[in-house]
């Protein structure tokens, strides 16, 4: 009897050509997550679930499951969709992506604190409104990037990624987390280590880079902008609920840091409605990992764990508990 193997939304055929290799494929073809009712209902009787961050991945997927279940594979380098403990407490590996959206999201968030400085997207909506516009020296100023301080939080994969970009840029670095850097990565990015409240009092920019945990719910909330610099820009490409949106919106409108970058937000889809008024506030859709080849990759990867671990070989990419 062939797996039964599960996919909650719409992937690339390369990656379902990959699943069908270990098993009997059922893919929602849809593009909304399913509400959890429905989630349930389609995971029934599966031995392998691949799962996108809008799918809610506990205890009681796991029930509804079945015993048979095997492997969750969340397509995304985050999980905090899924209950990691509870999951692999049943027996159940949990993998992620890492790696392969990488640079995508370092792009992503490098355009975002370019259109921020630049008021790139504050140009373009004049363009397109048809109003009159002439250039002069004073006209729609932004702010250069060469020697300011990029202050990064969560200097992982993509944090470093985005150090790159920013040392190509002629910025300095600065960086604060959970942990300490490995000497070598410091001494390639000329990167310091500061406290956070260093770091948010120095950052020309701060840049944020760390997983939604209990710890960094809201870690930039309003004491937090009180310590940044007016002149300062916050980009967030990691995840929403890191930043108190309410918060970041008054600082906005009364020019408590200069401006913003979001690619992610607390209630997504929803965005704070404050936020939509602000021509320095800069927001896209979730597109950190949008492209082709980034997407595809994370698919595949995620398509990979679970034949593996159907396989009995063990996953590539495990999440532990």
């Amino acid at each position: 009897m062939q797996s039964r193997i599960v996919v909650t939304r719409r992937i690339p055929d390369s990656a379902v050509e990959l699943l069908r290799s270990a098993g009997d494929v059922h893919v929602c073809e849809r593009d909304r997550a399913l509400d959890p009712a429905e989630l349930h209902e389609v995971v029934r009787g599966a031995h392998g679930v691949v799962t996108m961050l809008g799918d809610r991945v506990d205890d009681e997927l796991v029930t509804a499951a079945g015993p048979q279940l095997q492997v969750v594979a969340n397509v995304a380098v985050g999980y905090d969709n899924v209950d990691v403990p509870a999951v692999t407490g049943r027996g159940v590996t949990v993998t992620n992506t890492p790696g392969v959206l990488t640079d995508a999201t370092a792009d992503l968030g490098f355009g975002l604190l370019l259109m921020a400085t630049r008021r790139l997207g504050e140009g373009e909506r004049l363009i397109r409104s048809g109003q009159p516009w002439f250039f002069h020296l004073g006209f729609m100023l932004g702010t250069g990037l060469q020697g300011k301080t990029l202050g990064i939080i969560g200097l992982g994969g993509i944090g470093q990624a985005m150090a790159r970009r920013a040392r190509a840029f002629g910025m300095n670095i600065a960086y604060a987390g959970r942990r300490r850097a490995a000497p070598e990565v410091e001494s390639e990015l000329d990167a310091r280590y500061l406290s956070q409240d260093e770091l948010l009092r120095e950052a020309d920019a701060l840049s944020l880079h760390c997983p939604l945990t209990e710890q960094t719910r809201h870690l930039i909330d309003e004491s937090a902008l009180a310590k940044m610099k007016p002149s300062a820009v916050l980009i967030n490409t990691s995840r929403g609920p890191v930043v108190d949106e309410k918060a970041l919106a008054e600082a906005l409108r009364e020019g408590r840091i200069a401006a913003a970058g979001l690619d992610v937000f607390e209630r997504e889809p929803a965005v704070e409605p404050a936020l939509l008024e602000l021509d320095n506030a800069v927001l896209i859709p979730h597109l950190g990992s949008a492209t082709v080849e980034t997407r595809s990759a994370m698919a595949e990867l995620a398509a990979r764990n679970v034949a593996a671990v159907l396989a009995g070989t063990g996953p590539i990419t495990p999440v532990g508990a």
